[in-house]
């Protein structure tokens, strides 16, 4: 495998990378040997409390936050893997307003309530904390990251509907990966004991079973299982098995994706120092990266960075819904880059296949107009990659969806560090984070 040293004698950015990846596998190996048992044990309370007929509701107060509140609701009601049922999520988010009304609007006593951003200090969490607290005032299941939550600590002991997990790191970039591979599990995870409908209490009639073209996801498991102390120590196995398939997979991307990281931040840092934009766009979880990215480069995770200048595509609803019903979804962001497209600007594209009709159009579009183009995909890199239709693209080479999107949120968080950690023959500039 060709190094970015080897490439191009930036020893800097390898270490950089190198080291990203290392802190990436250390911290995960951690949280994930730390909290399997944990994990096992919240997918069979959720399952319980899906059969029940509740419902999963993601809360998100802040820009970033706002992005895994949208990514948990589209995964849980638009499942992206064959078999899985559709379970009833909705994400509450700023745009709404305060999440406190919002939440009370909307929760019931059988409901899940997951949220995000306790970690970071400021009025974003306190507003999250108090709508958990709220939700478990009306008996909901609540999940949550990081310091603060729903609950005093006392309580906490022994409680089987507060969840709190704490990512091992104090990086934020590094937190977000392991959280979004942890709500990933939870969704994955949740299903088995669907499988098992006699581990559910409470179920309604309408817990039907699940099985058929999903199984192979789950070999280890038998269909007549009703031994929930065996279910969760296979499911724990799992949790186990799918961290370590996500740590072999940012490394691949990272490193063997080291030289085209580094060539990407150059044309964004050239774009912004030119008064250029980044777009960023992408369909369903894609979507939901390209929220994130843009948060990130307009409120920049080190309070070195600077703020840099960032539209995400896939936030106007009237405008991508008008288009898709008048025109077609092929066209919902060709459309957004004519109009917000400039020469010099960089259109940055997520995909889990490489070959979205919209996303392809949008890069011709881009490049049409004099647009830099990055792409960051899975499987073997689809059309996209296949045809160069993008300057710069980076494959995370997997069929599992959930894993290429971990993937590329750990590539496109070093994508922001690169933009501001030029390097020289000594390594990143001083200060780069």
């Amino acid at each position: 495998m060709q190094t970015l040293a080897g490439a191009s004698g930036r020893d800097g950015v390898a270490a950089l990378l190198e080291r990203a990846v290392a802190d990436r596998l250390e911290a995960g190996s951690a949280f994930f040997r730390r909290e399997a048992p944990r994990i096992a044990r919240c997918c069979h309370r959720m399952a319980e409390r899906f059969a029940r007929e509740g419902r999963l509701i993601a809360l998100g107060a802040d820009p970033a936050s706002r992005s895994d509140a949208r990514h948990v609701s589209v995964e849980f009601v638009h499942p992206v893997i064959v078999g899985k049922r559709a379970l009833p999520a909705i994400a509450l988010t700023a745009e709404g307003g305060p999440l406190g009304p919002q939440l009370e609007s909307v929760a019931g006593a059988d409901d899940i309530v997951i949220g995000f951003g306790l970690a970071e200090p400021g009025g974003a969490a306190a507003e999250t904390e108090s709508a958990l607290r709220t939700a478990a005032g009306r008996g909901c299941m609540t999940i949550r990251f990081g310091p603060g939550g729903a609950t005093s600590p006392e309580t906490l002991a022994g409680s089987q509907e507060d969840w709190l997990f704490e990512p091992p790191s104090g990086d934020p970039s590094i937190r977000q990966e392991l959280v979004e591979t942890l709500y990933h599990l939870l969704w994955e995870l949740v299903h088995v004991f669907f499988d098992h409908r006699g581990l559910l209490e409470g179920r309604s009639a309408r817990a039907v079973h699940d099985t058929g073209a999903s199984s192979f996801l789950y070999p280890f498991l038998s269909e007549g299982e009703d031994d929930l102390d065996a279910v969760l120590a296979d499911v724990e196995a799992s949790v186990l098995m799918k961290s370590a398939e996500i740590g072999e997979l940012r490394r691949q991307t990272l490193i063997e994706g080291a030289v085209t990281l580094e060539a990407a931040a150059a044309r964004l840092r050239q774009a912004f120092d030119s008064g250029g934009r980044v777009l960023a766009f992408g369909n369903g979880g894609s979507a939901t990266d390209a929220m994130d990215v843009v948060a990130d480069f307009r409120l920049p995770p080190v309070a070195a960075w600077p703020s840099r200048r960032a539209l995400d595509l896939t936030e106007d609803t009237p405008i991508i819904t008008a288009v898709a019903n008048d025109i077609g979804v092929e066209e919902i962001f060709q459309r957004q880059v004519i109009a917000y497209g400039r020469e010099g600007d960089v259109a940055l594209a997520f995909s889990t296949s490489g070959g979205s009709e919209n996303l392809i159009e949008g890069l011709a579009e881009a490049r049409r107009r004099g647009l830099g183009t990055i792409a960051m995909v899975g499987y073997d890199g689809g059309r996209i990659s296949a045809d160069a239709l993008a300057d710069h693209v980076i494959v995370s080479r997997s069929q599992n969806i959930p894993r290429i999107q971990e993937a590329q949120a750990s590539a496109y968080h070093l994508l922001r560090e690169l933009v501001e950690a030029p390097v020289g023959p000594d390594g990143p500039a001083a200060g780069s984070g």
